[in-house]
């Protein structure tokens, strides 16, 4: 089995020790430091050692690779980890010794401006708020499946997957999906009206998103890295990716408990 390592380095002081300390358990023959997307080529597992923003920064190239994730949190919330630090030896001898289980999650195909892009978390459309771009609210028409779902007048508009339902949709006032429903969901940002609410529609649909005279280019934002801009009267075309992340989970995932820990809501 061939593993490389991923780390975000500034939650380390000395990433050497748990570079050394995963490395060491395998062949060096088998196991190398990720520094570029070249770098995953042929692995069947990678370790993240980070936050949930350093899952994010490589969960598409991993999903279009095959290659499973198993993340280990040194970061704030670490919702997308399956291991704390003071887990990494049971980790590790979970991937050697194969007793593992693997959780696929979906993702979102998203096309948009002649390009296309994956997201394990969302899609978020959004008011520009600086320079000469800011408008206020911005007013976006949605389409499932050929039909209008809605014009929101709003700040914006998050499209979420189960994963990224507990993440900035969930803020937005969203709902909470477990990752193995065969929904996604639409999320106003700060709708000014009392009828807009996030919407649950099933993963099969196709979802068109398009600006309705906007003054401005919009923020396209995947996975919480800016990827271009929306103008005026251009379509957003969301739909169920055919790549999922795979994650290597252990024997006793609970993702109520998890839900309930990790977001802070009850403290056992």
């Amino acid at each position: 089995m061939k593993v490389g390592i991923y780390l975000n380095e500034k939650y380390f002081s000395d990433n050497k020790k748990y570079i050394n300390q995963i490395s060491s358990a395998f062949s060096p023959e088998l196991c190398s430091v990720v520094k570029s997307s070249a770098d995953l080529d042929g692995l069947e597992v990678l370790f993240v050692l980070g936050g949930d923003g350093t899952i994010l920064n490589v969960a598409a190239e991993c999903a279009t690779r095959g290659i499973k994730i198993i993340g280990i949190n040194y970061g704030h919330i670490g919702f997308l980890a399956e291991f704390e630090p003071d887990k990494l030896d049971e980790a590790i001898e979970l991937v050697k010794g194969g007793k593992y289980k693997v959780q696929s999650r979906s993702m979102l195909k998203i096309e948009a401006a002649g390009k296309e892009f994956l997201a394990l978390n969302d899609l978020v459309i959004q008011r520009s708020t600086s320079g000469t771009n800011f408008c206020n609210t911005v007013s976006l028409h949605a389409e499932i499946d050929g039909t209008t779902v809605d014009n929101f007048s709003s700040d914006g508009i998050i499209v979420s997957t189960p994963t990224g339902s507990t993440a900035y949709s969930l803020a937005a006032g969203g709902s909470v999906l477990t990752p193995d429903i065969g929904a996604f969901i639409l999320t106003p940002i700060c709708p000014h009206s009392l009828h807009s609410r996030p919407v649950v529609f099933g993963d099969g649909s196709l979802l068109s998103i398009s600006p309705v005279n906007a003054g401005a280019p919009l923020g396209l934002i995947v996975d919480g890295r800016t990827v271009g801009e929306v103008k005026d009267g251009e379509k957003v075309i969301v739909s169920k990716s055919e790549y999922k992340a795979d994650f290597i989970t252990s024997d006793d995932k609970n993702f109520f408990s998890k839900l309930l820990i990790k977001l802070n809501i009850w403290s056992k």
